[in-house]
């Protein structure tokens, strides 16, 4: 009896180190999305090659937290609740470790940006920036809590910067109808507004698998049918 206590004792302490590391995984790839926003919006190409740096680190963490969610499901042989909270685990390093890439993608385009002259004050970019770094912060927390109401806020504002990268390839296409020296930095900027975009999706992603490993329903499928069915 007290070895399998001191057994169950290591494989739970196994399972809080795995959500330790998504959580400062999560943490690292937060600030580096918000401080290449910052690299462009204070136009500090500085804090960008530090972003861009930094994404070493951030492929090392992810690498070394798969490994040990596949050394559990090996050794350990996880059922039900379990099994899905490690092969959650292990697709949520891979969101995170591409959400880490689209923050060394801003950081390079800001870089670009800063050495030309401004275009337009940056307003919606850093605002889709905040929102995007909460909805990760907000769907590791749904994923640490099993929180399915969270997990559905985060689906929820993954609208917000739909809607407001459509606004801002709008503005950036009127600049590029009536002054075609500005075309080169509208593109440049709708990358960065598409990269957030993006990191929108994958939040939203591990918010989706969130909902599978508490109830066993994949919701990323059924809003695939859903978006199908609708009217063009």
């Amino acid at each position: 009896m007290e070895e399998k206590r001191h057994t169950s004792s290591h494989y739970e302490k196994e399972l809080q180190e795995i959500k330790n590391g998504l959580i400062f995984l999560g943490a690292l790839t937060e600030k580096a999305i918000l401080l290449a926003m910052k690299s462009l919006s204070e136009r500090d190409s500085d804090i960008a090659h530090k972003v861009i740096g930094a994404d070493d680190e951030l492929d090392k963490l992810d690498t070394e937290l798969e490994e040990r969610c596949i050394k559990v499901l090996a050794l350990r042989q996880p059922t039900a609740i379990d099994l899905r909270f490690i092969t959650t685990a292990i697709k949520i390093t891979g969101h995170l470790e591409r959400i880490g890439d689209m923050a060394v993608n801003i950081a390079e385009k800001a870089i670009q940006l800063n050495a030309e002259p401004q275009l337009k004050p940056y307003m919606d970019l850093p605002r889709m920036a905040d929102i995007v770094a909460e909805m990760i912060k907000n769907s590791l927390d749904s994923f640490i809590r099993n929180d399915l109401s969270m997990a559905e806020k985060v689906r929820q504002a993954e609208q917000v910067t739909d809607d407001l990268n459509e606004q801002i390839f709008r503005e950036l296409l009127t600049f590029m109808m009536e002054d075609s020296h500005s075309i080169h930095r509208s593109l440049m900027i709708m990358q960065v507004s598409k990269n957030l975009e993006r990191i929108a999706d994958h939040a939203k992603g591990i918010a989706d698998m969130v909902t599978y490993m508490v109830t066993g329903e994949c919701v990323r499928h059924q809003t695939c049918e859903l978006e199908e069915k609708e009217p063009a």
